[in-house]
C-alpha cells in the first residue's frame, strides 16, 4: 500500500521553517529578558497583565487559566510563586465556594509597571525595529488571521486584534 506524504512547495517550506524559528526562539528571548531585568518569567508577566486588565484586577483561576492557555495545575504553581512574592492574593470566591479568586496586589501592579519598559524595548529590538512599516502591517495582519483560527473563542481577551502600531 502506498501512502502519499503531503509536501510543501519550496516557498511554503521556507515560510514555515522561518515561522517555526520565531515561534521557538522568541518566547525564550522574552523570558530571558524578563528574568534578567524583572525577576519574572514571561508567563508570570502574562498572568499579571491579564489580572491588571481584568475587572477589579481579579479573576477566577479557571478563567485566568483559559485566558493564558494554561492548565490549572501550572497556573496554580505560578500563582503560588506570585503570592509568595506578594504580587497576587488567592482566596475562595465569594460567589462560588469551589472557585479560587486571584487578585493583583499593589506590589504586583508595581512589579508589572517596572517590567513593561524592558519588555517593550525587547519587543522593539527583536521584532518591531527589524521590520519596515509595510512588513509590520503585513505581520500584524497575518498574525491576526492565524490568531483568530487558533483562538476562535477569543480566550486571549487581553489582545486587541485591531490594535494599531503605537497602541501598546
Amino acid at each position: 500500500m502506498n501512502y502519499r506524504v503531503p509536501r510543501m512547495t519550496a516557498e511554503e517550506s521556507a515560510l514555515w521553517t522561518g515561522l517555526m524559528r520565531v515561534v521557538e526562539l522568541l518566547p525564550a528571548a522574552l523570558d530571558a529578558q524578563l528574568q534578567r531585568d524583572a525577576q519574572m518569567t514571561h508567563f508570570e508577566f502574562i498572568v499579571l497583565s491579564n489580572l491588571q486588565l481584568a475587572d477589579e484586577s481579579h479573576a477566577q483561576m479557571r478563567d485566568l487559566a483559559h485566558a493564558t492557555n494554561a492548565t490549572l495545575p501550572r497556573l496554580s504553581r505560578v500563582c503560588a510563586r506570585l503570592e509568595e512574592r506578594g504580587f497576587v492574593k488567592r482566596a475562595p470566591s465569594p460567589t462560588d465556594g469551589r472557585a479560587t479568586l486571584v487578585t493583583l496586589t499593589k506590589a504586583g501592579r508595581a512589579a508589572l509597571i517596572r517590567a513593561v519598559p524592558g519588555h517593550v524595548a525587547t519587543a522593539h529590538a527583536l521584532v518591531i525595529d527589524a521590520l519596515t512599516p509595510p512588513q509590520l502591517e503585513a505581520l500584524g495582519t497575518a498574525a491576526n488571521v492565524i490568531g483568530r483560527r487558533l483562538d476562535p473563542d477569543q480566550r486571549f481577551v487581553w489582545i486587541d486584534d485591531d490594535a494599531r502600531p503605537g497602541s501598546v
